[in-house]
């Protein structure tokens, strides 16, 4: 639901400044991937005059509706918790739309639930996903034309797709030639069974082997620098619970599971701290999480009395009504919060 521009932007203030671009040229510290092996393992649609920076725009000047009764410090955390949110879907860029979408269907039975091409701006929008935008988490892939490839980074970790069989996801993949980095089989010092695969444009996921499910794309997983400080915004800010935490000091890294309820039934953020990394470069390929909420202004407000970063503030679109707010956590990883029920309507 909002347009990321290509790499290639002008010098001049554009919504594109807000997007992270770094330099093909700059060196790209990695430090190791704690899931690679061997280590482990309401209705809501964007009308066409939304542009795909549309949810991530920065601060902004002008008329803005006027916000609702301001929270205070003391009950912030009490209305987040209370707000009615959900993680809506995930913006990142490719370098082939068509071989992705035929990935994505082929390989990890995704649905093609949308397509949009906005020919006057260069780009073009699609969405994918296990069900419905209304009830499912959903991917949200921009190609810019002419641009085929991206940096994903460093901080970037993987999506989790949970799926019944990972050893015949496995074969087909391979039958598809599709790239996997590792076999399944059980997680180290686990039962759950795993496998690791990448995209045509080198993102990762992990296929992780459950029962049916509701929401089968359940993970994004990113990387930040002080675990404890990103649980404690998470929850505080974005009304994120903790659903569980893990170290594992033979690989050196700590992960957090954070989420609006169990991971069986929802998407959740995956946060995985490696020991004595505190930074990390996050490429120009992934963009951000868009988040409902049922108000945009108190919802600016509590990540402001958090720590977060406003970059857009909350207010409707121009052109069309559905409000919406930007923040970056404390790491500098980029949420959109979408009032439900305008969300609601663009999708009608």
């Amino acid at each position: 639901m909002v347009r990321i521009l290509p790499m290639a932007a002008s010098s001049s203030l554009h919504l594109s400044s807000l997007l992270h671009y770094s330099s093909p040229s700059d060196p790209i510290q990695r430090p190791p991937h704690p899931l690679s092996p061997p280590s482990r393992h309401r209705r809501i649609k964007t009308s066409k005059s939304t542009r795909m920076e549309g949810y991530n725009i920065t601060a902004c000047t002008g008329n803005m509706a006027q916000a609702s009764t301001a929270v205070t410090e003391e009950n912030a955390l009490e209305w987040v918790k209370k707000d009615n949110r959900r993680m809506l879907h995930v913006v990142y860029r490719v370098g082939d739309l068509d071989k992705t979408i035929k990935f994505y269907t082929e390989c990890l039975g995704m649905k093609l639930l949308r397509k949009r091409d906005i020919p006057e701006e260069r780009y073009t929008n699609a969405f994918l996903g296990y069900g419905p935008e209304d009830s499912h988490f959903v991917v949200e892939l921009t190609y810019n034309y002419g641009v085929d490839k991206y940096d994903i980074g460093a901080g970037f970790g993987h999506f989790g797709v949970a799926v019944e069989d990972v050893y015949k996801t496995v074969d087909l993949i391979k039958a598809k030639g599709g790239t996997v980095t590792r076999e399944p089989g059980p997680v180290k010092g686990g039962k759950t069974v795993i496998a690791f695969i990448e995209d045509p444009d080198g993102y990762k996921f992990e296929l992780l082997e459950r029962g049916p499910t509701p929401e089968p794309l359940c993970q994004v997983m990113l990387r930040v620098g002080d675990l404890d400080r990103s649980i404690e915004f998470y929850e505080k800010a974005f009304g994120m619970e903790l659903l569980r935490k893990r170290d594992n000091p033979d690989y050196k890294y700590t992960i957090a599971m954070m989420g609006y309820g169990p991971e069986d039934k929802n998407a959740v953020l995956e946060l995985t701290y490696n020991y004595d990394v505190k930074e990390y470069d996050k490429g120009n390929a992934y963009a951000q999480i868009a988040i409902g909420t049922d108000d945009v202004y108190k919802t600016a407000e509590a990540i402001k009395l958090h720590g977060g970063k406003i970059t857009r503030e909350p207010g409707p679109l121009p052109g069309i009504s559905t409000k919406i707010a930007a923040c970056v956590d404390p790491d500098g990883w980029k949420t959109v919060f979408v009032d439900n029920i305008d969300f609601v309507k663009e999708l009608e």
